[in-house]
């Protein structure tokens, strides 16, 4: 079943450390804007309605685009003042709001992103078992080398219980090799539902995705994280150098 699947794709950014005028999203990558990646990938994993949150050079990000619109089900909403990762949802609100489904959020920088992970999420948020549903289902990846990323934090049970990014990190959380990967899966009421008390009491005084998750427990509802990425997920882009690297990679699937 693929009708009740949304997605969000977060490409408001400017990406200041890629040394380049363009939005992040359309730095090319074997010649190839990033964003086109993620978008195949949804397209190949049949989500039913994407919202791409478009901000830095929104007319260039949309010219570029806007092809797509006669294959995909693709629309564009504009964030005019970037808040931050939570805040690109919120303003998707509208293109959400009657949804009951399941809706990914996703970075549009990530791509390495894989149609089988995406898969996967959907599917355990579909075939999950349990009578609570949840509200949340993090792809995270088992990494050897963690440093700069944040920590899933479980249980004795092996039960999610948060995420702690590395700079708040103790020595011994720092030694934890699942990660969060920003890929996640929500239960699209209970996503709208949790934005609505997201607060900006950080350093960057912005809405964070990454909060959301906490929101949830703290209302009694199920989060989950699964380790089912693939390791070359774990190839981010940030720097030109990282952009090099990333080439590589794809050069060798």
């Amino acid at each position: 079943m693929t009708e009740n699947r949304y997605a969000v794709v977060m490409a408001a950014g400017k990406g200041t450390r890629m040394k380049s005028e363009l939005p992040k999203v359309l730095y090319p990558v074997c010649g190839k804007p990033m964003i086109e990646y993620v978008l195949d990938a949804l397209e190949k994993a049949n989500i039913e309605r994407i919202a791409v949150v478009i901000g830095y050079r929104s007319d260039l990000v949309r010219k570029t685009l806007e092809y797509r619109i006669h294959r995909q089900p693709l629309v564009f909403v504009e964030q005019t003042e970037q808040l931050g990762t939570g805040h690109a949802v919120m303003v998707c609100r509208k293109e959400l709001q009657n949804h009951t489904g399941a809706t990914m959020v996703v970075a549009g920088d990530c791509p390495m992103i894989q149609v089988e992970s995406i898969l996967k999420l959907f599917e355990a948020y579909a075939s999950d078992g349990q009578q609570l549903l949840p509200s949340c289902i993090l792809g995270t990846i088992i990494k050897d080398n963690p440093s700069g990323l944040g920590r899933i934090i479980r249980n004795r049970n092996g039960e999610f219980t948060g995420i702690v990014e590395e700079k708040d990190a103790s020595t011994e959380q720092k030694m934890i090799q699942e990660v969060n990967m920003s890929y996640y899966v929500f239960h699209t009421p209970a996503l709208l539902e949790a934005l609505n008390h997201l607060k900006t009491d950080n350093a960057q005084k912005e809405y964070y995705i990454t909060d959301v998750p906490a929101v949830m427990q703290s209302q009694g509802q199920r989060v989950i994280a699964l380790p089912v990425l693939k390791p070359i997920e774990s190839l981010g882009v940030n720097t030109v150098e990282e952009a090099n690297i990333v080439e590589k990679a794809l050069q060798s699937l």
